[in-house]
């Protein structure tokens, strides 16, 4: 069904509001900052936040491929992270920090209004009623479950931490994920729109697969997601075909042949990037131990049926619904529930990445049951989908709540941030810093540097290096045991502050390998000493 200018107008300003809220809280933690505190930019995974950040600054040195400053391990380079690569060479000093900041937001507005544009699209191929394509779109962007309630047991809800399970993380600070559901829903639009034409449509193929190919710069994984998508509905379709047939209905089999033509044309046009990063994570030694410390499991069973049960009674009616109105595409969305309790435990350690976009297929099977007549029973329950605006709300307030103290990560101290600029000024790109793990995180997004900890994933044999970072601040370790961590790993500079104080009570003062070469108050850096040849 056509989306018409009125109802683009309407969905671009819904966009508009959604991303105008979701920056309050970062415009306050702005304005929060005082004189000994500066605002990192980012209100929850700051962590993760960060290493955009670094990913950023590393585009902005000339890097064209993804090397993570988070390590002093060697690496050969890999198309990855290329949206924020690209972000970075828009900037020029002075203040390159806050404008890599500035272009990040940039890119969640882009990235935020695409995923809801992209959202309501995929809605007007189920729903016709103007209001509850409205409502199907907002339930999808920004709406959640019954998560909540875990907090009574201690649980964090699925709502607060797993962006591929609802939406409203991925636009309120993770927009390269936003932008990737976005270009998924489009994909799967243009081919649902297209699926009954009989013609050998290479325009179809060509779309679907360029966007997805697009799709693989933001999340390889993605695209097979979509792929297996598109591939429960052709399976769903066929059996549901036999079943007709073997009933004695005709159905028109060259609709299913020409979709799976079209799905192995999409997906030879969409696959390089997939199979490139296939490839690269199977034989890049950097790669292969990156993959083994990127555990993301998903929850128990018993988080997703809670984050889930708000919308079953309605999902079961939308489906009576569009089986009857929607007699082909609805078994997309039918092949879709299918596949999920299959991506959301199949043994793969990102295994909680699998389910990508599943809410927005629940949101549009709950808000169809309300088209045409409706059971008195389940009008009279309308109004608990409202609730699902509740997680949203919460997530706002708790990040807003986080921004009134004044702390780390949130913030970082102004006197470390001026520590990091000067040590801008002496440091040669690339050169390693030793800190410890918070300020090690933290460095990379002001400071062109690598540092031998600082990200969970990404800094590898992190559970071995660590001890030995930490170690090298406390006073029984041996100067000896300093020296060869420092030749091991070619360190250049180290620093010392307050979070490196709080590992040990050794002094760098003491070491004669170090010379300072800045200090203010309680932060000092030290330069190594390279022996004479």
């Amino acid at each position: 069904m056509m989306v018409k200018a009125q109802e683009r107008r309407w969905v671009f300003g819904f966009a508009v509001v959604v991303l105008l809220i979701t920056t309050v809280p970062y415009l306050l933690g702005f304005w929060m900052q005082a004189k000994e505190w500066v605002f990192t930019g980012f209100v929850f995974g700051v962590e993760d936040g960060n290493s955009y950040i670094a990913k950023m600054l590393s585009g902005s040195q000339g890097a064209w491929l993804f090397r993570t400053p988070y390590t002093a391990f060697p690496q050969s380079g890999f198309l990855a992270f290329l949206p924020y690569l690209l972000l970075g060479k828009l900037v020029a000093p002075p203040g390159a920090h806050e404008q890599l900041v500035a272009l990040f937001h940039l890119f969640r507005w882009i990235a935020g209004i695409a995923c809801i544009l992209a959202t309501y699209d995929f809605v007007g191929i189920f729903i016709e009623e103007v209001r509850l394509r409205r409502l199907a779109t907002a339930v999808a962007t920004i709406g959640g479950g019954l998560g909540w309630l875990s907090i009574a047991g201690s649980r964090l809800p699925l709502e607060l931490y797993s962006p591929e399970s609802f939406g409203f993380l991925e636009i309120y600070g993770l927009p390269h994920l936003a932008l990737g559901r976005a270009l998924l829903l489009w994909g799967l639009v243009i081919f649902l729109k297209h699926f009954e034409d009989k013609s050998k449509n290479l325009t179809v193929i060509l779309t679907c697969g360029i966007l997805w190919l697009f799709l693989g710069l933001m999340q390889p994984l993605t695209v097979m997601i979509g792929w297996a998508i598109l591939g429960a509905f052709l399976i769903v379709l066929a059996v549901v075909f036999f079943w007709r047939r073997k009933h004695g209905d005709q159905v028109d089999w060259s609709i299913l042949k020409q979709g799976a033509f079209r799905l192995v044309g999409l997906g030879l046009v969409s696959s390089p990037i997939v199979i490139y990063t296939a490839i690269k994570f199977l034989t890049d030694s950097f790669l292969i131990q990156w993959a083994r410390q990127n555990i993301i499991l998903s929850p128990p069973v018993i988080d997703y049926l809670l984050a889930y049960c708000l919308m079953i009674p309605f999902v079961v009616f939308g489906l009576k619904r569009l089986i009857k109105d929607r007699p082909v595409s609805v078994y997309l969305l039918i092949g879709w529930l299918i596949l999920f309790p299959f991506l959301a435990y199949f043994p793969y350690n990102l295994q909680r990445r699998l389910p990508e976009g599943i809410w927005v297929a629940i949101a549009v099977l709950a808000v169809a049951c309300l088209s045409a007549e409706v059971l008195p029973p389940l009008k009279k329950l309308r109004l608990v989908l409202y609730l699902s605006f509740l997680s949203p709300l919460i997530l706002l307030m708790g990040t807003t709540m986080g921004l009134m103290k004044l702390s780390t990560p949130i913030y970082r101290p102004a006197a470390e941030i001026q520590a990091f600029n000067a040590l801008t000024e002496k440091i040669n790109p690339g050169q390693v810093v030793l800190a410890a793990y918070d300020t090690s995180n933290a460095l990379p997004a002001w400071v062109p540097a690598r540092t031998l900890i600082g990200h969970g994933p990404e800094s590898i044999h992190l559970a071995e290096i660590q001890p030995e970072v930490e170690g090298f601040y406390q006073s029984s370790t041996g100067d000896q045991a300093r020296l060869d961590l420092i030749q091991k790993f070619q360190i250049d500079y180290v620093f010392y502050g307050p979070e490196e104080r709080a590992l040990g009570d050794w002094s760098p003062d003491s070491f004669d390998r170090l010379s300072p070469v800045y200090q203010d108050g309680d932060w000092k850096i030290y330069r190594v000493l390279r022996a004479n040849p």
